[in-house]
C-alpha cells in the first residue's frame, strides 16, 4: 500500500521532544481493515509519530518492514498466512533496527512469552486507550519495553516459574563476561528503570546509560531490554521475592 497520506505533515517540523529531529515512523499490522484505520485515524493527531504503511498479516508485514523500514511496528499476534510472532522473528533479522511492539487481544502468557523471545520489545493488550498507544511508541523509540500491567504480572509468574525449573547440575555454557558497572544498569533495567532514573541513580549521563545497554545487548546477544530482564531473572542477578 505504500506511505499513507499524512495531510499537512510535511510542513510541520516542530513540536518533537528533545533529541528527536523527525517524526517517529510506524507500520501497523492486524488482520482487522477497521483496526488499522482506527490505528490511524488516532495516531495522525500525533505530530510526532506518522504512520508509513499497514499490512494485514504477518507474511506483508516482513515485506513490509523491509521495504519501508519503520522505527515501530505495532502488530497484531495472531493472523492468518503468518502469526505476528512467526513475524517478528522475521523481521527482527531482515531489519533488526525495528522495535516491535505487540498489540493484540491476547492475554495468554504463552504468547506473551514466545513474543518477547521472538524480540519484540512490548506487548499491550487492546484494552489499553488510545492516549496510551503513542505513549507507548515514544517509550519504546526512547529504548524503553512497555507492556500491560496484567501480563506484567503474569511474566513475573513466569520468571519465577523458569527460576524452579532449572536444574542446579545442568550444564552450563560460560556467561558472558560484563564490567561490574553494566552489572549495575543491567539490574537497574531489570527492576524496571527507564535511562533517565538509572541516570540518576548512578550519578551518570542518560547518553552514558545509552551505551552502558548497548554494550550489554550485544555481549548477551539480546535484542531487547526485555529480553535481558528474562538474563537477569535467569540467573538470578536480580532475585525476585
Amino acid at each position: 500500500m505504500g506511505e499513507l497520506s499524512r495531510a499537512g505533515r510535511e510542513s510541520e517540523d516542530d513540536g518533537f521532544p528533545p533529541g528527536r529531529a523527525e517524526p517517529i515512523r510506524v507500520l501497523v499490522v492486524d488482520d482487522h481493515a477497521l483496526f488499522r484505520r482506527g490505528l490511524e485515524i488516532v495516531l495522525a493527531e500525533e505530530q510526532d509519530i506518522r504512520v508509513i504503511g499497514e499490512a494485514g498479516d504477518g507474511a506483508e508485514a516482513v515485506l513490509k518492514a523491509a521495504d519501508l523500514l519503520p522505527d515501530i511496528i505495532l502488530m497484531d499476534v495472531r493472523m492468518p498466512r503468518r502469526s505476528g510472532i512467526e513475524a517478528c522473528t522475521a523481521i527482527k533479522d531482515v531489519v533488526p533496527s525495528a522495535k516491535i511492539i505487540m498489540l493484540t487481544i491476547s492475554d495468554e502468557e504463552a504468547d506473551l512469552y514466545e513474543a518477547i523471545k521472538a524480540g519484540a520489545t512490548g506487548y499491550l493488550l487492546k484494552e489499553i486507550s488510545t492516549d496510551e498507544v503513542a505513549t507507548a511508541i515514544r517509550a519504546v523509540a526512547d529504548g524503553q519495553s512497555q507492556i500491560s500491567p496484567s501480563m506484567a504480572a503474569k511474566l513475573l509468574t513466569e520468571f519465577k516459574s523458569m527460576i524452579q525449573r532449572r536444574s542446579d547440575d545442568r550444564e552450563l555454557l560460560p556467561a558472558p563476561r560484563l564490567t561490574d558497572r553494566e552489572l549495575e544498569v543491567l539490574k537497574l533495567v531489570a527492576t524496571g528503570m527507564n535511562n533517565r532514573e538509572i541516570a540518576k541513580e548512578l550519578f551518570i549521563s542518560e547518553n552514558t546509560v545509552k551505551n552502558h545497554v548497548r554494550n550489554i545487548l550485544e555481549k548477551l546477544q539480546l535484542h531487547s531490554r526485555m529480553e535481558a530482564v528474562v538474563y537477569a531473572m535467569r540467573e538470578k542477578i536480580l532475585e525476585i521475592g
